[in-house]
């Protein structure tokens, strides 16, 4: 039995399936994975023995670039993803016996139409809710596509993004699948989602409400228990005083109109505490030599969350899970996509706060770790870490199992 995971996107993207690459392979299936060729996504998919396709161009690459990508380049770069799902796929894909796909919207089209065409089980997957259609919160703009403020009924945002995506999409979409000969699709989101998606969140934070017409399966958040050990100097530091704030950014070049790690460093000390700063792809550094300040770049942040006083973070999806399953309270910086809505989350359970903007300031962030740093969120923070579902990974891939087992019997 193969299976291939196939997304594009950040570490947020790839990290989840190497849960799903795990629990699958624990099931007697053999699993590959299509994903961007950045270094840190290879040598995690290594760690835990799973095969990397690379696909695409960097994502590291295309998120950090100075200056950004501008809207009118939207539909190119989209186009460029779409093509290189049409090139590495089918290699990767064949005898597989079902195919997962998440990431960017384009690149879930780009690799559900390989799928049709070698006529393989497929299966579309996120991992937050905002891309599912829903009377109960409205879509995410695209940049240079902002919908009209005037509209405020969900339904009819959710038809005006559906327009969007076929209009950055849909031609490039369309052209590929043109050439191996599958018929044009009229709507890309759709398309995507199928009948069936399936919602990998916990739905302690993020609680599914139902869409008429549309059977979301919410499998819980895809984590792999991270047995590895944090750097002897990293424990060094961690054991050398009271647990520190750590402040880290994963996937995200925040770009503010201060100094990031200054306004980190002297925010963090302004609340009497040490600081844990992760490099991560905003490139954090140290301002100096104080022994109160630690840098650190990849690491278990399933064992470190659970040592420290803080989380501040971005808002991706499986940052904020991790934080939330560790009891730790958490300052969330948004900066663009589905983070504001984790910001909301954490705030609306009173395990953090949800920092006013993606700019900070050394006033601004030092405010919210005050209002975080009390027992009371700390308690709060505890209880909510009890009802975090650990299974999740487990629970998709016996899913996975199950539907290919039913299609052999039915064959």
């Amino acid at each position: 039995m193969r299976v291939l995971l196939s997304t594009y996107g950040s570490r947020g993207d790839v990290e989840p399936l190497v849960g799903l690459a795990v629990r699958l392979r624990e099931l007697g299936a053999e699993v590959r994975v299509c994903a961007p060729p950045d270094e840190d996504f290879a040598r995690r998919l290594a760690g835990v023995g799973v095969a990397v396709v690379p696909i695409g161009p960097s994502a590291r690459a295309l998120t950090t670039a100075s200056p950004p990508p501008s809207p009118k380049s939207l539909p190119q770069r989209a186009a460029e993803v779409i093509a290189a799902q049409f090139d590495a796929i089918p290699p990767a894909a064949e005898g597989c016996d079902a195919l997962v796909a998440t990431g960017m919207i384009p690149a879930a089209a780009g690799a559900l139409s390989v799928a049709e065409k070698l006529g393989v089980r497929s299966v579309s997957v996120t991992f937050q809710q905002l891309t599912l259609p829903s009377p109960h919160h409205s879509p995410l703009a695209y940049p240079g596509r902002p919908f009209p403020p005037e509209v405020t009924d969900n339904r009819v945002l959710w038809d005006l993004d559906a327009q969007s995506v076929d209009t950055l999409f849909g031609e490039a979409l369309n052209t590929n699948r043109a050439s191996i000969g599958l018929p044009p699709v009229d709507d890309v989101r759709g398309y995507v989602l199928g009948e069936r998606p399936w919602l990998a969140t916990d739905p302690v934070l993020d609680p599914w409400r139902g869409t008429p017409g549309l059977d979301v399966v919410q499998t819980g958040a895809w984590f792999l228990p991270d047995e590895r050990p944090l750097p002897d100097d990293l424990e060094a530091f961690l054991n050398a005083g009271a647990p520190p704030v750590y402040a880290g950014f994963g996937s995200m070049p925040v770009r503010t109109a201060e100094d990031l790690p200054r306004v980190v460093v002297e925010a963090v000390r302004a609340q009497g505490r040490r600081v844990l700063v992760s490099r991560g792809w905003a490139d954090l550094e140290l301002i100096d030599d104080a022994e109160d300040c630690f840098a650190v770049g990849e690491a278990n942040h399933q064992a470190l969350f659970g040592r420290v006083a803080a989380v501040v973070h971005h808002g991706g999806a499986g940052t904020t899970t991790t934080a939330a399953r560790a009891g730790a309270p958490q300052v969330v910086v948004p900066q663009a996509v589905d983070q504001p809505y984790w910001a909301s989350r954490v705030a609306e359970l009173g395990i953090g706060v949800a920092h006013d903007g993606p700019t900070p300031t050394t006033g601004s962030l030092s405010a919210a770790l005050g209002a975080v740093l009390t027992p009371e969120t700390r308690v709060r923070a505890g209880a909510v870490a009890e009802r975090v579902r650990a299974d999740g990974a487990r629970a998709a891939a016996a899913l996975l199992i199950d539907a290919i087992g039913r299609d052999a019997a039915s064959a």
